[in-house]
């Protein structure tokens, strides 16, 4: 018997995953140099196509926002937001935070202070301090949100405008119905097992990243060995924590703990703003905010193609970023998706674009700015950009040791970064459940807890062959087959946009005889000639209709 179309793309997206688990787990030594090899080739010669992705993305979402089409909802036309502004809001700022943010807010801005971007000063000095909190917000602004809010945004039109299901090979279904037959179905299903991979890859990657934090977190507080067995330990704990989250439901699950999490988000920000040096970070965010703006297309397409020195840095943070964003894409972009049914187009790409982005600037700003005033004012002497470029893994709790209450704040720390382990394998699941279910809304069981299962063992598969870039790696080759496809996604919007539009127009003017204001000249003479090839249609079928009875007689 022929396994339908959901059980082809999930047993093929799952097998290449397994299959990637064995070779990394029986060859670690051997993955890891191959993948490191793979790393350096890829963003040596593709590091520049996403540059001008992402790129591109942030300028024809802002360019799709004010235009003729920013009035379209992802929904029925006279539909009406699920959600409130509020919370939509709130639940874009639950989104925005991340395992990835906790791992590099304060983290980052230290690193680019010691060893400025491309070299361009000397470091530590002030300056480097303020060049770091720019390129810091530049690699969690609007940028990274672009990656996500493309792959929302398509994904809504069609669930919701089209009313068809999420899928990528449905978004395109308008070029692969133009292959041969008995190509469409094999190419269907290999696009959506690119999603799947690539997904996997990036959730990976997050989860990667916090279980590091929480293993470098024990062993700065409790003494605990920083070695693979821990953090095998700790996605075991991660995975049983999951799995009653699973059982619970999403509502109740992933709601509990998305609510925690910005509990716990928050309480530390206000804690380290208002009994840290307060004015200090509230400068740093303005002035961090000024020089993001100011200087955002230089930073979004340099690079050093005249100079040997400097293609490193770009690899480990810029290209490194932007890859993860493509391949964390279809979970982002799926959650908010499913949050915004009802809005319209410019609302969704300007909450989108401006909420979470603001968000993870405050987050640095207060993290990352306290950090440098430490460096530059305080006592830390050296001690936090030592442990910093020594270990990144323990910088947020040698922070913490500076600061009242440190043993407090280091657990509560670890336990948001467990917290958001945990939602990130129970939503991500659930998320490639649903990618390779047909995207049904209530994706079985079984598969849920397989991709949670899956996605872990990747993940400590990554972490064995190479820790910080094995994760890395995995990000980028896992996103460069996608971000071709995002390109062909992005075509297929901005067409089926025309048509959506025109068909509005045209039956506006079906209805009331006259052409709608706002339609300019090309658009009136396009849907005249629509209208008369239809009344041409007509007589001619009245004709041949009135043929066939003169034959009859």
């Amino acid at each position: 018997m022929t396994p339908s179309r959901s059980q082809r793309v999930y047993i093929g997206s799952a097998l290449i995953v397994l299959l990637l688990v064995i070779v990394g787990a029986s060859m670690p030594d051997a993955f890891g140099k191959a993948a490191d090899t793979a790393l350096t080739t890829a963003s040596h010669y593709f590091g520049w196509l996403y540059l001008i992705s992402v790129f591109g993305f942030v300028v024809f979402l802002i360019g799709l926002a004010f235009s003729r089409y920013g009035k379209i909802r992802l929904g029925a036309p006279y539909s009406e937001p699920e959600y409130t502004f509020f919370s939509w809001v709130s639940m874009l700022l639950a989104a925005g935070f991340g395992v990835g943010l906790v791992f590099y807010g304060l983290a980052e801005p230290v690193l680019h202070y010691l060893k400025p971007p491309y070299d361009d000063m000397p470091g530590p000095t002030p300056e480097s301090a303020r060049y770091a909190i720019q390129y810091s917000f530049f690699h969690w602004g609007i940028s990274q949100w672009a990656g996500f809010s493309i792959v929302g945004l398509i994904i809504a039109y069609f669930q919701f405008r089209k009313r068809r299901s999420g899928l990528v090979s449905t978004v395109m279904e308008p070029v692969t119905d133009k292959l041969p037959a008995p190509a469409r179905q094999p190419t269907s299903d290999a696009l959506n097992i690119f999603a799947v991979v690539a997904t996997v890859m990036g959730v990976a990657t997050s989860l990667g990243l916090g279980v590091l934090q929480i293993n470098g977190g024990l062993n700065q507080v409790f003494g605990i060995p920083d070695t693979t067995l821990w953090k095998f330990i700790i996605l075991g704990v991660m995975c049983a924590c999951y799995t009653l989250s699973s059982y619970s439901g999403l509502d109740k699950g992933i709601q509990w703990l998305s609510n925690i999490n910005l509990a716990l988000c928050l309480g530390l920000m206000g804690w380290v703003l208002f009994t840290g040096p307060t004015l200090f970070i509230l400068n740093t965010i303005v002035v961090g905010l000024g020089d993001y703006i100011a200087n955002f297309v230089t930073m979004s397409l340099r690079m050093n193609p005249f100079r040997e020195t400097g293609e490193d840095w770009i690899t480990s943070w810029t290209v490194f970023y932007w890859a993860w964003v493509i391949a964390w894409s279809p979970f982002v972009g799926t959650f908010v998706a499913r949050i915004s049914k009802g809005r319209t187009i410019r609302e969704y790409v300007m909450g989108v674009l401006i909420v979470p982005p603001l968000l993870a600037c405050g987050f640095i700003g207060v993290f990352g700015g306290a950090a440098l005033h430490m460096e530059l004012f305080g006592d830390a002497g050296g001690t936090l950009t030592g442990a910093v470029d020594e270990n990144i893994t323990s910088a947020l709790f040698t922070f913490f040791d500076m600061m009242p209450f440190s043993m407090v704040l280091s657990v509560l720390a670890m336990c948001l970064i467990f917290v958001f382990l945990v939602t990130s394998a129970d939503s991500a699941s659930y998320i490639v459940a649903q990618m390779t279910d047909e995207g049904s809304l209530e994706p079985p069981l079984y598969k849920r807890l397989s991709w949670g299962l899956l996605i872990s063992a990747i993940c400590l598969t990554l972490i064995m062959a190479g820790g910080l870039k094995g994760l890395q790696t995995a990000s980028l080759l896992a996103a460069l087959p996608f971000l071709v496809i995002l390109y062909f996604m992005v075509f297929v919007l901005a067409g089926e946009l025309r048509h959506d539009r025109r068909r509005m127009l045209l039956d506006l003017y079906e209805k009331h005889h006259e052409m709608p204001v706002g339609a300019d000249a090309f658009e009136a003479r396009d849907i005249l000639n629509d209208v008369w090839d239809e009344i041409d249609a007509e007589d001619a079928d009245d004709e041949g209709g009135r043929a066939q009875e003169r034959q009859r007689r």
